[in-house]
């Protein structure tokens, strides 16, 4: 990166051991390495990341990621979020922008990461950046656990719901008048100063009914930009998305789009 442009970045991959669906998902195996080490090797591609590091809360995660030669430093247990996390890994470090990479998404794209960071570089008036993806599967527009974004003409949220928003009223007999529908993927790119007042945000009615902590921000009056990608992630939180996301790389692998 070019020093006059004095940008620091780094990324963090915040990786807990407890879970409620799936304990010890991080550290599951994944086509013979643990799903935290694909997301590594995938972030560790980014051409914008200055640095990368594991945001880890137990040996066990620790002693996984120096075998396999990664990065990786203590967080407190007690952090509630990955947000939290992140920000404890970035208080201390004089960084610019700091992406929060989920743990357990090993089909992150590096281009994500990428095209994340140069939109927050770009936009000025952004201080928090996301990704969002075109939706195709129909079953994921009824489906809660896919969060649906709407955005504006440029780009920046809207609003974010588990919901099919915007209502098609259009009927079924008009799909080609149908809107377009996005899903969010929770790959987040914050600067520095924003990280710690997005942490700060009083609890807000509409993150609380929708269980989606990103509304806070859009509910005080601050903009989120987002960045549209044509790769989709499996988010590991069932010992089925292990399955998905296994048959998913061994496709990618052999129509060379890994």
């Amino acid at each position: 990166m070019m020093e006059d442009k004095r940008v620091k970045v780094i990324g963090v991959i915040p990786a807990r051991l407890g879970s409620t669906r799936f304990k010890a998902k991080v550290i599951a195996n994944l086509l013979g390495k643990p799903v935290i080490q694909h997301v590594w090797e995938n972030a560790k591609k980014a051409r914008t990341l200055d640095d990368l590091v594991i945001a880890c809360d137990d040996e066990s995660i620790m002693r996984v990621v120096q075998e396999f030669g990664g990065k990786a430093v203590y967080t407190s247990v007690d952090q509630p979020s990955g947000t939290d996390r992140l920000a404890e890994v970035v208080n201390p470090l004089d960084v610019d922008i700091a992406v929060n990479i989920q743990g357990d998404e090993p089909l992150v794209k590096p281009i994500m990461i990428d095209n994340l960071v140069i939109a927050l570089q770009e936009e000025k008036q952004a201080q928090m950046a996301t990704v969002i993806k075109k939706i195709e599967d129909e079953s994921e527009l009824t489906n809660s656990n896919v969060v649906k974004a709407v955005v504006d003409k440029n780009g920046y949220a809207l609003y974010f719901s588990r919901y099919a928003i915007p209502y098609n009223r259009t009927g079924e007999d008009e799909k080609k008048k149908r809107p377009t529908y996005y899903k969010h993927i929770g790959l987040y790119a914050f600067t520095k100063d924003f990280l710690f007042t997005f942490r700060n945000l009083p609890k807000s009615s509409l993150a609380q009914a929708e269980k989606l902590e990103q509304l806070r921000v859009l509910e005080h009056g601050y903009k989120i930009k987002t960045v549209e990608t044509q790769f989709d992630t499996i988010g590991v939180d069932t010992p089925e998305d292990l399955k998905r996301a296994e048959e998913e790389i061994l496709r990618e692998r052999e129509t060379g789009k890994s």
